[in-house]
């Protein structure tokens, strides 16, 4: 994949804009590097805890107990994905015949060598603002972690004000990290099982809610992040955030995760958004930044 300068040739004309990027996330964090994955345009245009409290939500919920993982596996039947729906929503990393899925595998490889050498398991991603690819890139990224031989993922849908995991794999679902949050559901009758040619733990969310930071700064959520750190401990776990610059939800969680993958959009993330998120993520670990919608010269050389 291209580094900050190689994009930068490539783009030509966005060379500026490429440059402001570079020079934010040198600034967030030494180190950072930017991934450039194939244009949208190829996949489609429009892509121990305190005493209980009382809160906004209500009298706080007592930690369920850890749950185990092979609970989560004998109670929930898999769910074989529609492979022309996920081709439909841009989701191509599970099929290994589909050379656009080698971008996201990069994208995987060097990801993972990163986190593992700081023995990281979470891995949030954000986008400056909606339109920029971040659910499909989070969903693709997943999957070619899944695919993996030794590796697993879970995918979490942490966009509870617009929720479209769940859409993007053809899940329906009933219950959901919204009900977990909440109480109503247990994680272990909310995760679900997708089978893609490659097995996908998914927890989606059932529902939009215009409460979603509440409920992401709540007790409940810090005693679930901890119970799935024990129970899919060997798991890289993907959470798909909202927009980072449409609210206070990312900021609520980051202290809570990992690392950071940046999804940004030419033609969408302007200069002066860039700079607001290198504000919000000064303290954050940015691991990578994927550049969508790039034009790329259409001859292509392979082995």
């Amino acid at each position: 994949m291209a580094n900050f300068s190689d994009a930068t040739g490539l783009l030509g004309k966005e060379s500026a804009l490429m440059e402001q990027i570079k020079q934010a996330v040198d600034r967030a964090k030494a180190g950072a590097t930017s991934e450039r994955l194939h244009p949208m345009t190829t996949l489609g245009e429009n892509i121990a805890p305190p005493s209980p409290m009382l809160s906004p939500l209500g009298p706080m919920h007592e930690a369920e107990p850890s749950i185990n993982r092979a609970d989560v596996t004998s109670n929930r039947t898999a769910v074989a994905l529609d492979w022309s729906h996920l081709e439909q929503h841009r989701i191509v990393s599970h099929n290994v015949t589909d050379p656009r899925a080698k971008t996201f595998h990069m994208l995987r490889t060097q990801l993972l060598q990163a986190m593992d050498q700081k023995k990281w398991q979470f891995l949030a991603v954000t986008s400056p603002t909606p339109g920029c690819g971040k659910t499909v890139t989070a969903i693709n990224l997943a999957l070619s972690i899944a695919r993996q031989p030794g590796r697993s993922a879970l995918l979490i849908d942490m966009d509870l004000q617009r929720p479209a995991v769940a859409k993007y794999l053809g899940i329906k679902c009933r219950q959901g990290l919204h009900g977990v949050l909440e109480g109503r559901t247990r994680m272990v009758d909310a995760v679900v099982r997708a089978n893609a040619d490659c097995e996908l733990m998914v927890l989606p969310a059932e529902a939009a809610t215009l409460r979603s930071s509440e409920l992401l700064a709540s007790r409940t959520m810090d005693v679930m992040l901890q119970d799935i750190r024990r129970t899919f401990k060997s798991q890289t776990v993907i959470f798909d955030m909202p927009p980072l610059l449409s609210g206070d939800d990312v900021l609520a969680t980051l202290p809570r995760i990992d690392c950071v993958l940046l999804v940004t959009a030419v033609g969408v993330s302007t200069l002066h958004e860039i700079k607001e998120c290198n504000r919000h993520l000064q303290s954050a670990e940015v691991v990578r930044v994927v550049l969508n919608k790039a034009q790329e010269p259409t001859a292509r050389y392979y082995y």
